[in-house]
């Protein structure tokens, strides 16, 4: 069910799901009743209350949202949840796009955050939005988990998008295994990050094992449209 998951301080975890755990999603097509029970046996496998663990509405912006301040049961359109308090389990849903989970350092307590960074989120700047956000609440000593994604290798693109992208986020530009243009989001993910102060922690040695495209575990929407979605997740327990 998990690709990877870590207790960071006492009660506080970070993980992320891959195929065993299913689809997650409600909008690719998949019976809703279906997705849901997914998720009850997710938050059951997560140690947390079940209906507990909040989605979003993920929409390519870099629209950054607290939980404590929304309506409860909403389902928030962003590309960012934190949760002031780390007290809600939260979740961010890919299957190429980057998911980002950020925590502060030093044990079970303070703020937590999710964050869906695909193409158009990077370059909008949905990580400092997030990063942003949360230091507004006084987090600070911040520690960020990148999550698979489809990498530089892999993801081909015209050169003319490459061109746009790299010219906001340098680090972003790539060449695929092929020779044509690409974008390398999880690298440009991981420098914005770390030129924001943020500390970026390792989730696999194996690069590859990272690439969504690559892994058959992992669900990819550039190998296969009608693919699933898998879940970045930070929650205490």
């Amino acid at each position: 069910m998990f690709f990877w998951r870590q207790e960071i301080g006492p009660g506080r975890w970070v993980a992320f799901t891959n195929s065993e755990a299913g689809n997650l999603a409600l909008h690719v097509g998949d019976q809703p009743a279906s997705v849901l029970r997914r998720r009850r046996r997710l938050e059951a496998a997560m140690g947390v209350n079940e209906g507990s663990l909040r989605f979003m509405h993920q929409t390519h912006s870099a629209t950054a949202e607290i939980v404590e301040d929304a309506v409860p049961g909403e389902l928030i359109s962003a590309d960012a949840l934190i949760s002031v308090r780390g007290a809600t389990p939260l979740a961010v849903m890919v299957a190429d796009c980057v998911p980002v989970i950020l925590s502060t350092g030093g044990g079970a307590g303070g703020a937590t955050a999710v964050v869906h960074a695909g193409r158009q989120g990077t370059l909008d700047g949905v990580i400092a939005a997030t990063v942003e956000l949360l230091r507004s609440r006084k987090a600070q000593d911040l520690l960020a988990w990148i999550g698979p994604a489809v990498c530089g290798d892999c993801y081909e693109v015209p050169a003319a998008m490459r061109r746009e992208v790299a010219a906001v986020v340098p680090a972003a530009s790539a060449t695929t295994r092929w020779g044509t243009p690409g974008l390398d989001l999880p690298r440009a993910v991981r420098a914005q990050l770390e030129a924001l102060g943020v500390a970026v922690q390792q989730v696999s040695a194996e690069s590859s094992a990272l690439c969504t495209l690559e892994n058959g575990a992992l669900y990819s929407h550039r190998r296969s449209p009608a693919a699933g979605r898998m879940a970045g997740l930070v929650w205490t327990q």
